[in-house]
């Protein structure tokens, strides 16, 4: 389905929202800060923030960002490149992972520590970075057990925050949260899609595909929990209706392509 041209534009729409997502990442603790009632800098006490106090707020957080983002291109990315290319002369696949783990880490500490940003910012931008550089797919094809492994950990760490008594003491909110996520998404993406004159078997497609949320959503809900701005029963309905979401995406992605496939033999006939 990924050389479809279903497949490429579901593909291309989950890049910008992890890319807006991001923008998120920098975003909220400075929003929690104001909305909270104290300064992100000098956690002094704010009443009523006004929209100009907001706008400071935000100008300064973006421009932490920008400066990162730039450092991290001009400077940091010819210091990455050059420390995998000593580092590959050696033909050390371990000392090459290492490498790279090493690289991801530091900048990740780096951004949280010099910036002020998040660590799963800093870590993501590093991956951009490695990407671009020339050992991008061996460091792709080194680091997949490591990958597979971490994610195997990221959801057994998600299943922990999943409370199972929640299906039971709130199970209209958890099939409000779903319905939310499976339903809104699904109208919201075919509309837009539609609207954008494609076909409305790609519509479909591309809508069932999306109908679903994963890790930055855990990512945002743990934040959220930590900046206060989230109650943790929030975050378990969040969890809920993500993991059943999941589990229905396959079911709804199967009666699209039957929608689509009765559609196409419609025409053909």
């Amino acid at each position: 389905m990924l050389e479809s041209a279903s497949g490429r534009i579901a593909v291309g729409w989950l890049i910008v929202e992890d890319l807006v997502t991001v923008l998120i990442l920098v975003l909220l603790p400075a929003l929690a800060g104001l909305l909270s009632g104290q300064s992100a800098t000098d956690h002094s006490t704010i009443h009523n923030p006004s929209g100009g106090q907001l706008l400071l707020t935000l100008g300064i957080v973006l421009g932490k960002f920008v400066a990162f983002v730039l450092f991290m291109f001009l400077v940091g990315a010819r210091l990455l490149r050059w420390l995998l290319e000593r580092v590959a002369a050696t033909n050390s696949r371990e000392l090459f992972t290492l490498a790279v783990v090493v690289a991801a880490i530091g900048i990740g500490f780096g951004a949280a520590e010099l910036f002020g940003l998040s660590f799963a910012l800093g870590a993501f931008v590093a991956g951009v970075v490695v990407g671009e550089s020339d050992h991008s797919h061996r460091a792709a094809t080194e680091l997949q057990p490591l990958q597979d492994a971490f994610a195997a950990l990221f959801f057994v760490a998600m299943g922990m925050l999943f409370d199972p008594a929640i299906l039971v003491r709130e199970p209209l909110r958890v099939l409000v949260v779903v319905a939310i996520i499976v339903l809104g998404k699904f109208v919201a993406t075919f509309l837009i899609v539609r609207l954008l004159r494609h076909p409305t078997g790609t519509a479909l497609i591309i809508a069932a595909s999306l109908a679903q949320i994963g890790e930055f959503s855990f990512i945002l809900s743990e934040i959220g929990v930590t900046l206060r701005m989230l109650p943790a029963e929030g975050q378990s309905l969040i969890v809920a209706g993500a993991l059943l979401s999941i589990a229905l995406n396959s079911f709804l992605l199967y009666a699209a392509k039957a929608i689509q496939s009765r559609m196409a033999s419609s025409v053909s006939a």
